[in-house]
């Protein structure tokens, strides 16, 4: 992890004009809070740069009251939720409803920790299958819903012609881990299969730096004008008067 002061300095280095910021899903409340509280001050103290997230557990009502809290303040989101150990999907997706009406009804995005199903195990690589990403999406519908690291390639699925085209369409997907995870071709199939529209730069800073990023999208063989929407404009589309 990393403190705002630190956070507001790399940024700067690296020419980055602000940040998605958010804590970690804590399983005790009283830690999600802690974190939550601090990520709302550091964007108060440092409005030019920091856009805050609420992030807690699902497993307890009082995690579930936390993001509630968290509604009524001047968060812009919530997440990246994540369910590490469940891999109950159903049980994952009753924890997660409540969340989505919080955010329908306060106009809050919602991200989620995602991770692709197979391929090498790795500390954070939750046990939910596709299917749980999936099946939120069609919970979500009207909604902007973000799967992190790529949504563990459920992209792919708008290949289908029935059904998963529809469920998908306001699903956004972005970058943070890919240079652990994937080959630079990744970003040119995302494009063609999701949409450039659709694919929103994240780092996970400070476990990868944003400069490690730059580097492979600017090798990854796409046009200038979809470089430009992954690096900021969609992130600036999607969150209005936040940026």
């Amino acid at each position: 992890m990393v403190g705002a002061g630190e956070l507001v300095d790399k940024l700067k280095k690296c020419g980055v004009d602000k940040a998605v910021v958010f804590g970690f899903p804590w399983e005790s409340a009283s830690i999600a809070r802690m974190h939550n509280d601090y990520v709302l001050e550091a964007s108060k103290r440092y409005p030019d740069f920091l856009i805050p997230f609420a992030c807690s557990g699902l497993s307890t009502a009082e995690g579930k009251n936390e993001l509630i809290r968290c509604a009524s303040l001047d968060f812009r989101g919530i997440g990246e939720l994540a369910f590490y150990t469940d891999d109950d999907s159903s049980r994952q997706l009753r924890a997660i409803e409540p969340v989505v009406e919080i955010c329908k009804k306060q106009g809050l995005l919602l991200l989620v920790h995602s991770n692709e199903p197979v391929g090498h195990v790795y500390p954070g690589k939750a046990k939910a299958g596709l299917r749980f990403y999936y099946e939120l999406a069609k919970i979500c519908k009207g909604m902007p819903l973000i799967l992190a690291h790529w949504g563990g390639g459920l992209f792919f699925y708008n290949t289908l012609k029935k059904e998963a085209p529809e469920v998908l369409k306001d699903v956004y997907y972005d970058t943070a881990a890919s240079p652990f995870l994937y080959k630079n071709s990744i970003y040119s199939f995302a494009i063609q299969l999701a949409g450039a529209d659709r694919i929103l730069f994240g780092s996970d800073f400070p476990l990868i730096s944003p400069e490690r990023y730059f580097r492979e999208i600017e090798s990854a063989g796409i046009t200038r004008e979809n470089v430009e929407k992954i690096k900021g404009e969609n992130a600036r589309r999607l969150l209005g008067n936040s940026v």
